[in-house]
């Protein structure tokens, strides 16, 4: 029984550390950088081309913004935004959208 509670602790707590960043400083950068476009909480893009960020992977959001930043994926305005963000900003957007849900309506407008 010990060994099954160290297991599970072990495993809560890499996956803490794995998600390395600070969804509370995801919110507030994601306010400055992201809202216009994809809404206060990732459920609202302001155009249908725009994708839903609510409930994505932390790890899917880390990487499409650090491609955005190295070329890796094209869009100018993405890279254009995700040019402004440190590894440590893009860390926190990534808590902060990962960490919220998608709304039932997300698709209508």
């Amino acid at each position: 029984m010990n060994r099954a509670l160290f297991i599970i602790v072990g495993l809560a707590l890499a996956a803490n550390v794995q998600a390395g960043g600070n969804a509370d400083k995801g919110k507030q950068k994601a306010a400055q950088v992201c809202v216009a476009c994809h809404g206060a909480d990732g459920n609202k893009p302001s155009a249908p081309d725009q994708p839903v960020l609510a409930g994505q992977y932390y790890d899917y959001l880390v990487n499409a913004l650090t491609d955005y930043q190295n070329g890796r994926r094209t869009n100018p305005i993405m890279k254009g935004f995700a040019a402004q963000l440190s590894k440590q900003d893009i860390q926190d957007v990534a808590a902060w959208f990962s960490s919220q849900t998608t709304g039932p309506l997300h698709n209508q407008r």
